[in-house]
């Protein structure tokens, strides 16, 4: 530990309402440090040296967070202070793998990552096969979870890094659910076998699954079709060359008609169907899913706006705060829960963002964790470190500005 965050911390400073006794209330709400930290450890590091610079009679409150990318399931579970529980499934080409799932402590919220089944790391050893990659496993995934927790009443789904542009169409499966083309014959399994998709009979979901509430965190507003869709947009990161995406458009919109067919319910069009190569749109037309906005959904599964009641400093950053920061991401919604009750200050692995669009985004103050020249690589062996070291500093000039009012 660097010998600034060990330096005796300064007297209590007067509180906003006068008292000098009162001791500030800091609230630590971090994303993970992709590659360097997890979002618990981030949150660790930031709330030691927020003690270490406020003294420990500072009220001092870790909430790790996530936007429903990479981490989310470990942010979750931290918040919810419960171990992964681990089960068997299939990954995108349908190898078997094990996956992670959470189960919340009173049993009621499921919690799944679905890249854990379904994600581009779990086939990086081999060719992708974006015709013939699938969702199925999530739905294994889910259905396990189901029977570890039989009083669960909704599951949070986080379909960020899918190597899959199915429609959802495998996890359906998976739930029970039969897809079969003219002949009544049941297509064949990823976005490409929905090319010869007649029919979705939808009979035979588990009722477990329909009795779930279900809510979807989306990091993208496209559409389902289109030169904004799931294929032409996404298609080629799982790659699909020029004829693999049309079609897998073409499956894909036999998909939302047969859905729409079965259900009545059109969700092609939805904000953020094409996320995740399109499994929101079988999950909203088949099971009523909710899309909502990932930093939303995680920030009401951590209780993050009850935790902010009463802060005086929210402590929040990422591994880089730019432009995109500021549009849904995780510093963002730290802001608008905020709502300007208290000083925001990020600290961040860089920090590309001018003074002003700092403080136009409503952030007190942005700081960088490299002290000096380094390469990335040492900069991530040294996160934690620095994370603690840099809270301390921007606590110090917090207990400061106190002080002189």
């Amino acid at each position: 530990m660097h010998e600034d965050v060990k330096n005796t911390a300064p007297a209590p400073a007067p509180a906003p309402d006068g008292r000098p006794d009162r001791p500030p209330r800091v609230v630590v709400a971090p994303d993970s440090f992709k590659g360097s930290a997890t979002a618990t450890q981030v949150a660790e590091a930031l709330a030691a040296g927020a003690r270490a610079a406020l003294g420990e009679a500072a009220q001092v409150r870790a909430v790790p967070f996530a936007d429903g990318g990479e981490g989310t399931l470990d942010a979750i579970l931290g918040a919810w202070g419960t171990d992964p529980r681990t089960c068997v499934t299939t990954d995108a080409l349908r190898r078997p793998t094990t996956a992670r799932y959470g189960v919340s402590p009173d049993g009621r919220t499921l919690a799944v990552e679905a890249a854990e089944a379904y994600g581009l790391p779990k086939v990086a050893d081999v060719l992708l096969q974006p015709l013939a990659a699938t969702s199925h496993g999530v739905g294994t995934v889910v259905l396990a979870a189901l029977e570890a927790a039989p009083g669960a009443e909704e599951v949070v789904l986080f379909v960020g890094g899918s190597a899959t542009t199915d429609g959802g169409a495998g996890l359906l499966t998976a739930l029970g659910a039969g897809l079969t083309d003219a002949h009544g014959a049941a297509v064949a399994p990823g976005g490409g076998g929905l090319r010869a998709l007649d029919r979705v009979d939808l009979s035979g979901l588990d009722p477990r699954a329909r009795a779930l509430r279900w809510r979807i965190a989306c990091d993208v507003d496209n559409p389902l079709l289109g030169p904004r869709g799931a294929a032409a947009v996404f298609g080629p990161q799982k790659g699909a060359t020029d004829a693999d995406v049309a079609a897998l458009e073409e499956g894909l919109a036999h998909l939302a008609d047969a859905l729409a067919a079965a259900t009545g319910h059109d969700a092609r069009d939805l904000p953020g169907a094409g996320a995740s190569g399109g499994l929101p749109v079988g999950l909203s037309a088949a099971l009523g899913a909710e899309l909502v906005p990932g930093g939303e959904l995680v920030a009401d599964a951590v209780g993050l706006a009850e935790a902010l009641e009463g802060a005086d400093l929210v402590l929040t950053g990422e591994g880089r705060l730019d432009e995109q920061s500021l549009h849904g991401k995780v510093v963002d919604t730290v802001v608008r829960l905020v709502a300007g009750r208290a000083a925001v200050v990020v600290v961040a692995g860089g920090v590309e963002l001018t003074p002003a669009q700092v403080a136009d985004a409503g952030i007190a103050a942005a700081f960088s964790l490299a002290p000096g020249p380094r390469t990335l690589a040492e900069l991530s062996r040294d996160a934690v470190v620095e994370l603690e070291r840099t809270a301390a500093h921007a606590c110090r000039l917090f207990a400061a500005g106190r002080a002189a009012r």
